[in-house]
């Protein structure tokens, strides 16, 4: 099999994944819906995947992720904490910087969700690197397509060098962030890039509620 040719849905392993979901969101969610929404996540990640090794794990995590934020749109009770989406467009390496370093930055008082307009098969080469340098843990980044439901439930999305590409939901705080793409970069440009975002993140947090 070619890497570029997705593999036979694993029906098996994918309907073992959708029962643990349907389970985590009892009486929220139908085990159709849940088994639907898997399956498409699957889909698109292996529309661009470059490893398949591992997808049926990452479509779960993806579909975790994307439950939870529909129960959010739909009112479902929740955490009450802040929702921050970053968007670029191959989901490969500002936008993963960005999330994991919110994520360390915030210890908790966010919820930080990312995707690309256009993913990538795999994250940037020296992303996991300089984030470990940083102290951020990048062992949950893989690439991600933007989706609807996770647009709707951010409270901010802030984009960075998609452009237009991202949809606008009324009622959400948009910011644009004109960040250096750090794809093909050396790993010295690659830490300014993180530094800068790092920079813009801390600022971010001073307009968060405590």
């Amino acid at each position: 099999m070619s890497p570029s040719s997705p593999p036979v849905l694993p029906d098996e392993r994918l309907a073992a994944g959708a029962a643990r979901l349907a389970t985590r969101h009892a009486g929220r969610f139908a085990v159709e819906t849940v088994q639907g929404l898997l399956t498409d996540s699957y889909r698109r990640l292996a529309a661009t995947a470059r490893v398949h090794t591992h997808l049926v794990v990452l479509a779960e995590r993806f579909t975790a992720e994307r439950l939870d934020a529909l129960a959010h749109v739909r009112g479902a009770p929740g955490s009450g904490l802040p929702r921050v989406l970053f968007v670029c467009s191959h989901n490969a390496g500002r936008s993963q910087l960005a999330a994991a370093l919110l994520e360390h930055r915030a210890a908790g008082r966010v919820v930080v969700s990312s995707a690309g307009t256009h993913p990538a098969g795999d994250v940037e080469p020296h992303i996991v690197q300089v984030l470990e340098e940083a102290g951020a843990d990048p062992a949950g980044a893989f690439p991600k397509p933007l989706t609807d439901e996770v647009v709707q439930a951010a409270d901010i999305v802030i984009t960075m060098g998609c452009g237009d590409a991202c949809p606008v939901v009324p009622g959400r705080r948009y910011l644009d962030w004109p960040v250096a793409d750090p794809d093909g970069a050396p790993i010295a440009l690659v830490r300014q890039i993180r530094d800068d975002i790092d920079a813009r993140i801390t600022e971010l947090l001073t307009t968060l509620p405590a």
